[in-house]
């Protein structure tokens, strides 16, 4: 049964928080992959990244996302997901992906530390080289894209309820 509302994208597009008001106005359960990697690891995301390495923590990222097996949730899942196709295949498999849409300005302006805030980025990599490395993943993998430009978050949750329907 495919009843998940998973939302996918770059860090800061508002994943946790438009999954927390979409679980309240549809009345599901909410889950956070990132809440869940720290509580099975203990750590905070970059001290798991610091730790164990980019590699290491994406296998635990994927792991994490395949072990969801909730239905009826709203899921809110880590940016880099979208690196793990067999986490993809499993997310998809149980609801529609809606991936929230940021252009880079935005990602600029609101990702001040990111190695801090435990996302995945290789040695050297820009926040350009990042954006332009996900975006085709993220457009790949999605049932439905919900560009927030302009939008304030209430907007956001408004615009991905309709584009899913009546069904939720």
């Amino acid at each position: 049964m495919k009843s998940n509302i998973i939302l996918i994208g770059m860090p800061t597009s508002g994943k946790s928080t438009a999954g927390v008001i979409l679980a309240k106005v549809t009345g599901r359960d909410f889950i956070d992959t990132d809440l869940l990697i720290q509580k099975r690891c203990g750590k905070k995301l970059s001290e798991i990244i610091g730790s164990e390495g980019l590699d290491a923590f994406l296998r635990i990222e994927a792991d994490a996302c395949k072990d969801v097996e909730e239905t009826g949730s709203v899921i809110a899942t880590g940016g880099s997901v979208v690196y793990c196709g067999d986490a993809m295949r499993h997310l998809k498999s149980t609801g529609t992906i809606v991936y929230l849409e940021i252009d880079l300005d935005t990602l600029k302006k609101r990702l001040h530390n990111a190695r801090k805030r435990g996302v995945v980025l290789k040695d050297g990599q820009s926040i350009e080289d990042l954006y332009a490395e996900r975006t085709p993943l993220y457009e790949k993998y999605a049932d439905i894209t919900v560009s927030q430009t302009g939008l304030d978050m209430e907007e956001t949750v408004h615009t991905i309820l309709t584009h899913l329907g009546s069904d939720f």
